[in-house]
């Protein structure tokens, strides 16, 4: 049994059975991926893929808990090396960020520019994408963090600890009639076309929890992941923007009037998570206190030796988490 031929079945089912696009990934070729793959199921005495002629088809029973135990395998490897690279490079390295775009846009410019200042040999890599995406991609160790919002249920394998809540802020041009209230209600909003975050988008899901709850049946037109798109969307008409606070900027978007939405949506919460098992670099541990200070490298640690998610939930119940 070799690593290598570990890596290939990982890599197989990360590109969906497809040997031609797994060959093409690694630098090799699709006979010798089917070949290793065959060698290594003969020794083992089991198969790993179903197969439909030349075509593989599904993962066996036996598979599944195989390439599991592969994925742990090779992330103990890359820990192998992260801790040679530890004492011997202590300052050099790269980081893969998987984030959604409000976070990339409004959250993170700051950390990041920290960060790069402090550890200029460091290369710093943003991948964007749905939660879907951005847990896919730490599962697969092609991100080293994952910074998400919705549909945390995703990162069961990953460490998740929370960073900060958001708010919400209703957007109007000035000229809208919700921008003369006083006070805005949920049946006020509920009233006019509303733009907004994408299903299973930056806190998409408690914005509908909250209309359900009130019997409301909120009228969204339109829908986009991207904050930017959504004022652009707003200025045009379209309707009223529900969005994060945070994305909303006083110095240039003066044509817009922000109303404080806290009394109506419960605020969410940010989290930032790694792999199980990842040994965390210094610079890891330091991007992680630069963009929530309270995880210090100590109580990362003492997050990690927890048993899951619920677990780490109840150790930080008590905290009073900054709000954005």
């Amino acid at each position: 049994m070799k690593l290598q031929q570990l890596r290939y079945i990982v890599e197989v089912l990360n590109h969906n059975l497809n040997v031609s696009a797994t060959a093409e990934s690694l630098y090799t070729s699709q006979p010798g991926i089917s070949k290793q793959v065959r060698m290594l199921e003969d020794e083992l005495g089991v198969q790993v893929f179903g197969r439909s002629g030349k075509h593989l088809t599904h993962v066996t029973p036996a598979g599944k808990e195989i390439i599991n135990i592969s994925q742990e395998i090779l992330s103990k490897v890359e820990s192998i090396k992260a801790v040679a690279r530890e004492h011997t490079l202590p300052d050099e390295g790269k980081l893969n960020i998987a984030t959604t775009h409000t976070q990339a846009r409004y959250a993170l410019p700051d950390v990041i520019k920290g960060f790069m200042d402090r550890y200029p040999k460091v290369s710093l890599h943003m991948h964007q994408g749905t939660p879907s995406q951005i847990s896919d991609a730490a599962a697969k160790g092609e991100a080293d963090f994952a910074i998400a919002t919705e549909a945390l249920h995703l990162y069961n394998d990953l460490v998740m600890l929370p960073c900060y809540h958001w708010n919400r802020s209703i957007v109007v041009t000035k000229d809208h009639p919700l921008a003369k209230l006083s006070e805005v209600g949920l049946a006020d909003v509920a009233q006019y076309p509303i733009v907004t975050y994408v299903f299973g988008f930056t806190g998409r899901s408690d914005l509908d929890t909250a209309f359900a709850e009130k019997g409301l049946d909120p009228k969204i037109v339109f829908t986009a992941t991207d904050a930017d798109v959504i004022k652009t969307y707003i200025r045009m008409g379209i309707g009223i923007g529900v969005m994060a606070t945070m994305a909303i900027n006083p110095q240039t978007d003066t044509d817009l009037v922000a109303i404080d939405a806290r009394h109506l949506f419960k605020p969410s919460t940010t989290k930032i998570g790694f792999r199980k098992g990842t040994f965390l670099r210094r610079y890891m541990y330091d991007f992680i206190e630069r963009f929530a200070p309270h995880l210090t490298k100590d109580v990362v640690e003492r997050a990690i030796m927890l048993k899951n998610a619920d677990d780490i939930d109840a150790m930080f119940a008590d905290l009073d988490l900054p709000v954005r």
